[in-house]
């Protein structure tokens, strides 16, 4: 008997529950990212969004697109604020 490709594929549905609630979660770290004032906070709110939206370009089954999402939104650019911050503090000092 031949296997087919959609007998190893995930659930429709359940992939459809899993990019909705993905949205939703990515909707919300947006938000999160704006309201929160502290600069730090805001940094690290900002990392875990960029997670965030990794795990929905998986789920969109966009590999190559989360991999730069992590490189990038996760890891770079906050290092790079926070190192800007660091910088900017010592000058005010």
């Amino acid at each position: 008997m031949m296997a087919t490709a959609t007998a190893f594929a995930p659930a429709t549905g359940l992939m459809d529950a899993l990019q909705v609630t993905l949205l939703l979660l990515v909707a919300a770290g947006a938000t999160a990212v704006v309201l929160v004032r502290e600069r730090v906070t805001q940094v690290l709110v900002l990392s875990a969004y960029g997670l965030l939206l990794a795990l929905l370009f998986l789920a969109f089954q966009a590999p190559d697109v989360t991999l730069s999402e992590l490189t990038v939104g996760s890891v770079l650019l906050p290092a790079v604020i926070l190192l800007t911050l660091a910088k900017v503090r010592k000058r005010e000092e």
